[in-house]
């Protein structure tokens, strides 16, 4: 074992790496390459059934970090609620600059990507490429929301959504609709309006 080697992680750590996200510590291996002993981080990525060896002596300079902590996500939460700054330049060079902050695995970064992309529920107006960028912001973001916050992925989707004033359209909540008299509509506008 090299003497230069500090350990951040133990196996078990849910950790951050930028390019794929939140992933989980499997343990420290040691490998010998061109005749040197060289200690890796064994990350895996459920998710994406991937594994990806990390040099400790590397993990810093990689970016591999620990789950934000709550007050940074707290941060990248009221992002969400801000308005979308959407500049007007050609949208492959903002394409470029959505995935470069998706990729920095900054979580403020992130959700300035997810509330620039936001729309209403009409994903019409949506290119193909910006609904792509979009669910992968949502995807990085949710979580790690969901391993700090202790809760499931589709939860912290949820969260995220509710956030951002995305409204769920839901089976029931349409036949609700349809089953509701026009009367009762002017009665809650007439109610608001008094």
């Amino acid at each position: 074992m090299a003497n230069n080697d500090i350990f951040d992680f133990n196996a078990g750590d849910c950790v951050v790496y930028p390019a794929h996200g939140v992933g989980q510590v499997e343990g420290i291996e040691t490998q010998t390459i061109a005749n040197m002993e060289l200690n890796l981080y064994v990350v895996s990525f459920e998710k994406d059934r991937m594994r990806l060896k990390i040099p400790v002596t590397k993990a810093k300079t990689s970016g591999l970090r620990k789950l934000s902590s709550s007050e940074r996500l707290d941060d990248a939460l009221e992002t969400l609620k801000g308005r979308s700054r959407v500049r007007r330049t050609m949208w492959s060079r903002r394409a470029q600059e959505y995935e470069t902050k998706i990729n920095s695995g900054d979580p403020v970064s992130i959700a300035e990507v997810l509330r620039d992309l936001k729309r209403s529920n009409d994903d019409t107006e949506q290119s193909y490429s910006e609904r792509q960028i979009y669910q992968s912001a949502l995807e990085r973001l949710a979580r790690e929301v969901a391993a700090v916050d202790n809760i499931t992925e589709i939860k912290a989707t949820e969260k995220l959504e509710d956030i951002m004033g995305k409204i769920k359209t839901s089976l029931a909540s349409n036949e609700d609709l349809a089953n509701t008299d026009i009367s009762d509509i002017e009665e809650v506008k007439e109610a608001k309006a008094a």
